[in-house]
């Protein structure tokens, strides 16, 4: 279920998008499409929400998103190259003004010394625009983390805004 502060965040960063005519693509690992489900889940979001990836395993990222192989085999799913990769994919993958990735881990198990549960990689790539890249550790549960990842990456996308 989604959190209605959750909810309320995507309402308005429909509306700013749509104040500005921007579409918004997706490119999600670790929140497995729960960034497009928030958005999509406002009535009317269909003129801002263009499309969303689910690009969960390697191979979808690499398939889906075009993220070069080597890049995954030197810094990991979980990196700023692989997530500035995702957005850039999604943003020449669809009709979007903007694109936001995510890649991270959200536990429990899969974590290093380097890579603890909660750290998350962002991308946000526009067209004709620098591309931005952001990293956090949340702290939390799978649940948390991932909630908190959506609301990042919302607000991420609305300082765009």
């Amino acid at each position: 279920m989604i959190s209605p502060a959750l909810l309320a965040e995507a309402a308005a960063l429909l509306g700013a998008c749509r104040g500005r005519g921007w579409r918004v693509a997706t490119a999600e690992s670790c929140t497995g499409g729960l960034i497009a489900a928030t958005l999509t889940a406002i009535a009317g979001s269909s003129d801002v929400v263009d499309r969303g990836f689910v690009a969960y395993s390697n191979e979808s990222k690499v398939e889906l998103l075009g993220v070069p192989s080597a890049l995954l085999a030197e810094h990991g799913a979980v990196s700023e190259p692989v997530a500035r990769a995702m957005a850039q994919g999604a943003l020449a993958r669809s009709r979007a003004a903007i694109a936001i990735s995510v890649t991270g881990l959200a536990g429990p198990g899969g974590s290093s010394a380097d890579k603890p549960i909660g750290l998350v990689w962002f991308g946000l790539a526009r067209r004709d625009s620098e591309q931005h890249s952001e990293k956090v550790i949340f702290p939390g549960d799978r649940a948390a983390v991932r909630e908190a990842a959506v609301a990042h990456a919302f607000a991420l996308i609305r300082r765009l805004v």
